[in-house]
C-alpha cells in the first residue's frame, strides 16, 4: 500500500510540473513514433492549405529556420516549395524522426539540435525568416526563458526578417473551457487530444492512440495579447494576428493564433 501511495504522490507530482525543459522527459520515443498519426499530414495541409508559404513568399524570403520542426511536416512542405530550410529541435528524437520522414520524400534535411534559450550558441547564420510553430513555445513556462527565446529568434534574423509563431486559442479554454473544431492542425481521426486540467499557469493535455497508449504534455496557457505584446517588448515590429488562418476572426472562433512579427 505505502509503494502504491508513494507511486501516486509522486505521478501527482509529476502531472504539475510547471519546466521550460519539462518537454524532454514527455517526449519519449514510443511517443513521438505516434506523433505523425496525431497530426494526420494530410489532414493538415487540407486545414492550413499554403498560409505559410504564402506568407513567407509575399516577404520574399528564400531562407527559413523551422525552430520546433518535430517530426519535419513544415520543413518539408517549405522545401518542397523551393525554401532553403534549416530544422531545429529541442528532441534529437524528433529530428531522427524528421530527418527519415523527409528521406521518404526524397530529401535531406539539414537539422540543428538547439535549444531557443541558447540558440545562438548552435546557430550562426541569419534567417529571412522563422516559423516557431505546432504550439511549441507553450512549453515554456518561465516569463525570462519566453523573452531569452524571443530575443535569439530575433538574434538570427535578417533585418527586415519575420518570425511566424503558433499558439492554441487558450484564452477560450481558461475563459470558456476546451472546445475544438478538430479541422486545423492535431486532426488524426483515430487519436483523443483533450485536456485533463486546465488551470492559468497549466494546461496539461492527454492523448489516447489507437493501441490504447496515453502520452501527456503539459503547457502554459499563454493569452494572445500577451504574446503579442511580448513580442513587440523584445523589439518585433508589426505583429499581426490570425484566428485559423484568417485575418478576420471573432475572439471565441479560433482554435489557433498565428502571430506574424516583423524585425
Amino acid at each position: 500500500m505505502k509503494t502504491l501511495t508513494k507511486e501516486k504522490n509522486e505521478q501527482n507530482q509529476t502531472n504539475k510540473v510547471k519546466s521550460s525543459s519539462f518537454y524532454q522527459k514527455q517526449y519519449q520515443d514510443d511517443f513521438v513514433d505516434k506523433w505523425d498519426d496525431l497530426i494526420n499530414w494530410e489532414g493538415r495541409t487540407e486545414g492550413e492549405g499554403d498560409f505559410f508559404i504564402r506568407e513567407l513568399a509575399k516577404r520574399k524570403a528564400t531562407k527559413v529556420l523551422d525552430a520546433a520542426t518535430g517530426t519535419g511536416y513544415h520543413s518539408i512542405r517549405l522545401l518542397k516549395a523551393g525554401f532553403s530550410v534549416h530544422s531545429a529541435d529541442g528532441k534529437m528524437n524528433m529530428l531522427s524522426k524528421a530527418f527519415n520522414n523527409a528521406q521518404k520524400h526524397g530529401i535531406m534535411l539539414r537539422t540543428i539540435h538547439a535549444d531557443w534559450r541558447s540558440l545562438t550558441e548552435n546557430v550562426h547564420e541569419k534567417y529571412d525568416a522563422i516559423i516557431c510553430l505546432g504550439n511549441s513555445f507553450t512549453h515554456l513556462f518561465d516569463e525570462n526563458d519566453r523573452r531569452k527565446t524571443l530575443a535569439e529568434f530575433y538574434a538570427v534574423l535578417k533585418s527586415n526578417g519575420v518570425l511566424i509563431l503558433d499558439q492554441r486559442n487558450y484564452d477560450l479554454m481558461l475563459d470558456e473551457g476546451y472546445t475544438n473544431k478538430h479541422k486545423y492542425y492535431y486532426v488524426g481521426d483515430n487519436v483523443e487530444a483533450t485536456p485533463e486540467a486546465i488551470d492559468k499557469d497549466l494546461v496539461r493535455f492527454r492523448y489516447k492512440f489507437p493501441d490504447d497508449s496515453v502520452h501527456h504534455l503539459n503547457m502554459f496557457p499563454l493569452r494572445k495579447e500577451y504574446t503579442s505584446k511580448l513580442m513587440k517588448e523584445v523589439g518585433f515590429q508589426n505583429v499581426k494576428t490570425y484566428g485559423d488562418f484568417q485575418e478576420t476572426y471573432k475572439k471565441n472562433d479560433p482554435d489557433f493564433f498565428i502571430h506574424v512579427a516583423e524585425k
